[in-house]
């Protein structure tokens, strides 16, 4: 059994894995039972609960799997530091414009020219269930987070 330490000492190093990755690839499966992978902006950050955010738009086709179908992966790759990440979870839309406000980074203008003042805009909440990686420097056999 994993102790309340033993899981903050392991997203910890997950938060370490990931620091330095803007982007990770988000893998939801649409209707047909088909995976569909894209890259979404994450600024490294994923909160001490486990839980990543992303913005979207609320009425994208992404966001229609994930009210489908909550289960979602995503990985990131630091391929000159040897290090892959896979982190499985439950996503949610979130419409909350304090919580909003709060992850709000400049540089995702790129994605949302009118910043918080998109109509659609929404966070994509994911709650890791379980992390995979393999970081070279140490070892290529696997490493678990759950």
């Amino acid at each position: 059994m994993t102790t309340s330490t033993d899981r903050n000492q392991q997203i910890q190093k997950l938060r370490e894995l990931i620091a330095d990755i803007d982007s990770g690839m988000l893998t939801t499966v649409d209707d047909d039972g088909s995976l569909h992978s894209c890259p979404m902006s994450t600024n490294g950050e994923i909160n001490s609960d486990g839980i990543l955010w992303f913005f979207i738009y609320g009425s994208s086709h992404k966001a229609t799997e994930i009210e489908h179908n909550q289960q979602v992966n995503v990985s990131f790759v630091s391929p000159d530091r040897q290090r892959y990440i896979s982190v499985s979870g439950t996503a949610q839309l979130v419409k909350d414009h304090n919580k909003m406000q709060e992850q709000w980074k400049p540089e995702l203008q790129t994605w949302f020219p009118k910043g918080l003042d998109e109509p659609d805009i929404a966070l994509l909440k994911v709650t890791m269930d379980k992390a995979d990686y393999w970081d070279g420097r140490t070892s290529f056999k696997p490493q678990t987070i759950s």
